[in-house]
C-alpha cells in the first residue's frame, strides 16, 4: 500500500512529543527493509561545492564566513563524531578534493577509526572523485582524469571502490555521463537533481523518474546504468532540514515504482553540526517504525539501488541526455555553455599540457621528489566542477581556479623541459657535444608573446625549435612564432631548408598583445618592433618530437617569404579568391564578405556566409522579473554586427597559407586561415571589450548560413565524444511547451558542431566549451563572449562582468579564440571532424633554446619517437593516457574515436599492437582495467547488476574488444570503446633499440 510518508512522519511525531518525558529514551536505529511496507530510505549528505561563492581554501577552513557559513572542515570532524556515537548512524561523502585533505591532517588513531567507518559501511564514498564536475562544458578526458584521481585515492587508502554515480547538483546531464562516467566506472546506478521542469513535471505524473539509462548509441545496453531522478531537488522534505530552515513543498511518497523511497538528507554545506541532524533522524526513524506503518531506515544509494534491483521491476528506457534545462518557463540555464571563455579556454589548454607532460614524465621517468605532473593533475581536477569551469562562480573564485593552474603549469613546465633535455642530450652526449640546458617555454604565445623566439640572432646564434607530437600518430602540421625580423630562414634536422612565410601581425593582435602582457607578467612586452609570425610546415613522429632551426639572414632572397598584402578599397563588385591550395574562398569586395566554400579536390562548391551579432540580455524588469546571467540565458532581442565600408578587409598571399583580415567594428575582429596542405578553414575571431556604456549586457554570437535544407535538424557533442541529433524545438520525452525559441534550442558544443541535408554537410569544430545552435535551416550559430549587468538569481550573487585592469584602469575582457570551417559532402566528414578534433584537442607543444654554430645540423640529435619508428596509431584510434604510476606500472588509455556508422571506413573494430608502443621494454603484463583503473574490468563485469527494460527488443549484437592475448598483445577496440590497461614490465630486460631510435 502507497501512503504519504510525510504525512504518517508528522502524525507520528507530533504524538511522539506528547508522549516523551524529560528522561533518557534510547532510540531503535537498527537498519532493515520491510518488504510489505513502504520503505524510507534516509540518506544523510553534504553537498561541498569545490569552490562557488568562495574558494576551494576558504570553504575548507571556514574563511571569509560573511559570504556563506561554510566550513567543510567541520562537516567532517563532526559527521565522524556522530558515526562513532551510532553504529547505525550512515553518511555518504562525494569530493575526495576536500576529503583527502582532511584526511592527511589526520592522527594514525583517527584514521584507524574512519576505516573501520568506512569498512563497516557507516561512511561511503559515493562518486569519488576530486568533484562532482560539470558534466556540459569539460572535456572526456578531464571528466576521467578526475575521476580517476579520487578513485585511487579511495582504493589506496581504504581499499575501496565507489558503486553509485551521485551527480546531484550539474545543470543538465550529458550522455558521456551515463555510460562513460557512470557504467564504465562500475558504477551500479547514477543519481541526480537537475532536469527541465516539464520533464520532471511529466516524469512525476507517470512514474518514470527512474530509469534505465543508454547515454551510447555504439555501446547500447553494454554500457547502460540504473538512473534515479529526485522528485524536486536534492534537499530534504520541508520540515526535516535540521540545521538551517528550508521552505520547500513536501516530497509524495508515491512518485517512483516498487516500495522504496530516497529521501536526501541534507544539502550544500550541511552536517557542520552533525548532531543536529542526527538526533532528530534517530528520533525520527525511532518514533516512525515504532508506529508501523512505515518503515524508515538510515540508508545509502548502494542499499537504495540493491533494494530497487531486488524488486525485480521492469524499468523504461531514457536515450541521448538532459540538455537543455530549464527551471521555470523562461530561464534555460545555456547561458553557462560560454560563461568565462577565457577560463574556458585555460582549462582546455592546460588540460592538454597536461597530457603531454605526463608522456614526457614517463618518457624520463618519474621522479617524486623532482619537478612532475601532481599539482596541475589536482589544479585540472577541481577546475571540472560545476562552478569551475561552468563559469557560474564568483570572480575572486575564478581567479583563484586560474592561479592553482599556472601554478602547476609552472612545475610541469619545468618538468618537460628537463625531459625534453634529457631525451635530446642522450643523443647529443654520445658527440661530446655540450649538452642542452635552458630550454624555454612560451605560454602566452597565444597572445604572440615567446621572448625565445622574439630574440635577435647575433654573432652566430639560432633559435633551435623541439616541437612534440601527443598523438600516437605522425602528424603534419604548420607551426607560427613571433619574431623580430623577417631576414630569417628554416631548416629542419638534417639541414634541408624548409619553405617558410612572414606574415604581418594585426592591430588587433598587437593590441592584446601590449594590454595582456602587462596584465600577465606586469610589464611591458620587449621589443616594440615584433609586427610579424613565422609560419612554415612541420612534420613530427608520433608521441615524439622533431627540431627545427631558425636562423638570421644576410641575403634577403634567402630568407622567408614576406607575405604579398592586398587591402580592399571596397568600391568593385569583383570576388576575391583566397586560397592556395585545394580549399578556396571567395569573398565580395565591396562588402567584404565569405559568399562562397570551394574544394577543387572534392568538387564541393556551395555558398556560405558568417556574420556576427550580438542578444540583449534581458535585464529582469518585464513581468517575469528573469534576467540573462552566468546560468542563465535569456535573450531580449538580435542586434547585427555590420561592418561599416571603411571597416578593414585585408588579404595575405603566400606560399604556405593565405589569410583574410576584417575588422568589422572596434572590438569584433578576425582573422581567417587558409593553409595550402588542408581542406579547413582556421578563423581566429577577437571579442572585446564588449561595450557596456548603454547599460545594455551582450552574449556575442557568430553564425554560418547555406541554403541547406537541413529539417530543423542539427547535431552536437558530448564532452567531445559523441554526436547528438538535436531537433530545434522538439525534445523526444516530452511534448515541449516553446517558451523561449533562442535560449531553449542552445546545447554545449566541445568538440563540433554540424548540419546536413540530402548532399552535403557544414561541421564547424571550437577550440573551447561554447553555446551553440541551428536556429534556421541551413544555419549554425555560436556563442563566443558574454559581458552582463544583471544577476540571474541562481545562486552566486554577482553579475557577469569580467574586467582586466592594468595601471588602475580596467576595461571588460577581450577573447581570442578559433573556429574551424569545413564543407563536404554528406557522409564524408566524420574523419575531418574526428581527426581534426584530436589534434586541436591535443596542440603540438612547442619548446625553444639557443645554439652556436650549427652542432646540431652536424650531429643530427633531433627526432624522437616514443614508440616503434615505423608504427603509428590507426586512424581511428587515439591514445589518451600514458601516465607512470608510484608502483612503477604504467596506465595506458586507448580510444575508438567513432561511433557505430560514424563512417564506412572508420566506424570498424581497430587494432593497436602494445609491443610497438613500447619497442625497447619487454612486457611482463597486462591487465585491464575498469576507466578509473580501481578494479580489473573482469571483476567489475562479473559485479553489474542486470536491469529490466519496458518494452524491450532485440539490439544489434553490441560488439566490444576482446580479451588481450599475453603472447601476440594485440588490443582490440570497438566503435566508442575506451580500454583501460595496467602494463607491468620486466625490469631487467630491454629490447635492443634500434640506430635511429631514443632509448626511453
Amino acid at each position: 500500500m502507497m501512503v504519504n510518508a510525510v504525512a504518517v512522519v508528522f502524525a507520528v511525531l507530533v504524538a511522539a512529543i506528547w508522549v516523551a518525558e524529560s528522561e533518557y529514551i534510547e532510540y531503535n536505529t537498527t537498519q532493515r527493509i520491510v518488504p510489505d511496507k513502504l520503505n524510507v530510505h534516509l540518506v544523510p549528505h553534504s553537498h561541498d561545492d569545490v569552490g562557488w561563492l568562495k574558494t576551494v581554501d576558504q570553504y575548507y577552513v571556514g574563511a571569509n564566513n560573511s559570504i556563506r557559513g561554510a566550513c567543510v572542515q567541520n562537516v567532517l570532524d563532526s559527521v565522524i563524531s556522530a558515526l562513532l556515537e551510532d553504529k547505525n548512524r550512515k553518511f555518504i561523502y562525494v569530493e575526495m578534493a576536500f576529503f583527502q585533505r582532511w584526511w592527511r591532517q589526520q592522527s594514525k588513531a583517527t584514521k584507524i577509526k574512519v576505516k573501520e567507518l568506512v569498512n563497516s559501511g557507516q561512511l561511503e564514498f559515493i562518486n569519488g572523485g576530486m568533484c562532482m564536475h560539470d558534466e556540459a562544458t569539460p572535456h572526456y578526458i578531464d571528466l576521467i582524469d578526475q575521476t580517476t584521481l579520487g578513485h585511487q585515492f579511495i582504493k589506496e587508502e581504504f581499499d575501496k571502490v565507489p558503486r553509485v554515480g551521485w551527480q546531484i547538483d550539474p545543470f543538465g546531464h550529458s550522455a558521456v555521463q551515463a555510460y562513460l562516467l557512470g557504467a564504465e566506472l562500475g558504477f551500479d546506478s547514477h543519481f541526480f537533481a537537475r532536469i527541465d521542469y516539464q520533464d520532471r513535471a511529466k516524469r512525476l505524473k507517470e512514474k518514470t523518474l527512474e530509469v534505465i539509462w543508454q547515454g551510447s548509441r555504439s555501446l547500447g545496453s553494454s554500457s547502460q546504468i540504473f538512473t534515479g531522478i529526485f522528485p524536486r531537488h536534492y534537499d530534504p522534505p520541508d520540515g526535516f532540514t535540521f540545521e538551517i530552515n528550508d521552505v520547500s513543498p513536501p516530497i509524495q511518497a508515491n512518485v517512483t515504482k516498487t516500495n522504496h523511497i530516497m529521501w536526501a538528507m541534507g544539502t550544500d554545506f550541511r552536517y557542520q553540526y552533525a548532531n543536529s541532524w542526527f538526533r532528530q533522524m534517530d528520533k525520527f526513524i525511532h518514533y516512525v517504525n515504532q508506529d508501523g506503518r512505515v518503515n524508515a531506515l538510515y540508508s545509502t544509494p548502494s542499499i537504495y539501488t540493491d533494494a530497487k534491483y531486488a524488486a525485480d521491476e521492469y524499468w523504461p528506457l531514457k536515450v541521448d541526455d538532459f540538455f537543455p534545462y530549464a527551471d521555470h518557463p523562461n530561464a534555460y540555464w545555456t547561458g553557462y555553455f560560454t560563461s568565462r571563455p577565457a577560463l574556458k579556454g585555460y582549462v582546455r589548454f592546460m588540460s592538454a599540457y597536461y597530457q603531454a607532460a605526463r608522456q614526457l614524465e614517463y618518457f624520463k621517468g618519474r621522479n617524486e621528489t623532482g619537478p612532475n605532473t601532481d599539482a596541475l593533475a589536482d589544479a585540472l581536477a577541481i577546475a571540472q566542477h560545476h562552478d569551475a569551469v561552468s563559469g557560474t562562480e564568483r570572480q575572486h573564485v575564478a581567479s583563484d581556479y586560474a592561479l592553482r593552474l599556472s601554478m602547476g603549469y609552472e612545475e610541469a613546465e619545468r618538468l618537460v623541459a628537463s625531459a625534453l633535455a634529457s631525451l635530446v642530450n642522450q643523443r647529443l652526449s654520445s658527440y661530446g657535444v655540450n649538452p642542452v640546458t635552458d630550454i624555454q617555454q612560451c605560454p602566452l604565445l597565444n597572445i604572440s608573446y615567446c621572448p625565445p623566439a622574439e630574440a635577435t640572432l647575433i654573432n652566430g646564434k639560432s633559435l633551435v625549435i623541439v616541437v612534440y607530437n601527443p598523438l600516437a600518430w605522425k602528424r603534419e602540421d604548420v607551426i607560427r612564432i613571433p619574431v623580430s625580423t623577417g631576414q630569417v630562414f628554416v631548416q629542419d634536422f638534417s639541414g634541408n631548408k624548409i619553405e617558410s612565410q612572414i606574415l604581418p601581425l594585426s592591430n588587433a593582435t598587437l593590441t592584446m598583445r601590449k594590454h595582456y602582457v602587462r596584465a600577465y607578467i606586469g610589464k611591458a612586452p620587449g621589443g616594440d618592433t615584433l609586427k610579424s609570425w613565422l609560419a612554415f610546415p612541420v612534420s613530427v613522429p608520433p608521441l615524439g618530437f622533431s627540431t627545427y632551426i631558425v636562423s638570421s639572414s644576410k641575403q634577403s632572397s634567402h630568407s622567408s617569404t614576406i607575405s604579398k598584402i592586398y587591402i580592399s578599397e571596397g568600391s568593385t563588385n569583383k570576388s576575391i579568391e583566397v586560397g592556395k591550395g585545394n580549399l578556396k574562398l571567395l569573398y565580395s569586395e565591396n562588402e567584404g564578405r565569405l559568399t562562397h566554400y570551394v574544394n577543387s579536390r572534392t568538387l564541393v562548391t556551395t555558398s556560405v556566409e558568417q556574420s556576427y551579432s550580438y542578444y540583449s540580455g534581458n535585464d529582469g524588469t518585464d513581468k517575469d522579473p528573469q534576467a540573462s546571467g552566468a546560468y542563465v540565458f535569456r535573450p531580449n532581442g538580435s542586434f547585427s554586427i555590420k561592418s561599416d565600408h571603411q571597416a578593414s578587409f585585408t588579404v595575405l598571399r603566400g606560399p604556405i597559407l593565405d589569410e583574410v583580415h576584417q575588422q568589422l567594428n572596434p572590438w569584433v575582429s578576425q582573422i581567417t586561415r587558409i593553409f595550402k596542405a588542408k581542406e579547413h578553414a582556421e578563423i581566429e575571431f577577437t571579442v572585446g571589450p564588449i561595450p557596456v556604456d548603454d547599460d545594455i549586457g551582450k552574449e556575442i554570437i557568430t553564425q554560418f548560413k547555406t541554403t541547406m535544407k537541413t529539417n530543423k535538424t542539427f547535431y552536437t557533442d558530448s564532452n567531445g565524444r559523441d554526436f547528438i541529433k538535436r531537433i530545434r524545438d522538439f525534445r523526444t520525452d516530452w511534448d515541449l511547451q516553446v517558451n523561449q525559441p533562442i535560449a531553449g534550442n542552445y546545447y554545449p558544443v566541445n568538440l563540433g558542431i554540424y548540419v546536413q541535408d540530402s548532399s552535403m554537410e557544414l561541421s564547424v569544430l571550437v577550440d573551447r566549451s561554447v553555446g551553440g545552435s541551428s536556429l534556421e535551416d541551413g544555419q549554425v550559430e555560436l556563442m563566443l563572449h558574454r559581458r552582463l549587468l544583471h544577476d540571474d538569481a541562481r545562486g552566486v550573487g554577482e553579475v557577469l562582468n569580467e574586467t582586466v585592469c592594468v595601471a588602475d584602469k580596467c576595461e571588460g575582457l577581450t577573447i581570442q579564440g578559433k573556429l574551424y570551417l569545413r564543407i563536404d559532402h554528406k557522409g564524408e566528414a566524420a574523419k575531418w571532424r574526428r581527426t581534426v578534433g584530436q589534434e586541436l584537442y591535443s596542440p603540438l607543444l612547442l619548446a625553444f633554446t639557443e645554439q652556436d654554430g650549427d652542432n646540431w645540423l652536424h650531429f643530427s640529435p633531433s627526432t624522437f619517437s616514443g614508440i616503434d619508428s615505423s608504427y603509428s596509431l590507426p586512424d581511428n584510434t587515439a591514445l589518451l593516457t600514458l601516465q607512470e604510476f608510484k608502483n612503477g606500472k604504467v596506465l595506458l588509455r586507448l580510444a575508438h574515436l567513432y561511433e557505430i556508422g560514424e563512417d564506412k571506413n572508420y566506424s570498424l573494430t581497430a587494432s593497436v599492437e602494445l609491443k610497438k608502443l613500447f619497442p625497447n621494454k619487454k612486457i611482463n603484463k597486462v591487465t585491464e582495467m575498469s576507466l578509473s583503473a580501481n578494479q580489473e574490468r573482469a571483476q567489475m563485469e562479473k559485479r553489474k547488476l542486470d536491469w529490466k527494460v519496458e518494452g524491450s527488443t532485440e539490439e544489434p549484437k553490441v560488439v566490444r574488444g576482446g580479451p588481450v592475448d599475453p603472447t601476440k598483445l594485440v588490443v582490440e577496440l570497438a566503435p566508442m570503446e575506451i580500454r583501460t590497461f595496467f602494463i607491468e614490465f620486466d625490469p631487467l630486460q630491454t629490447v635492443p633499440v634500434p640506430e635511429n631510435h631514443v632509448a626511453m
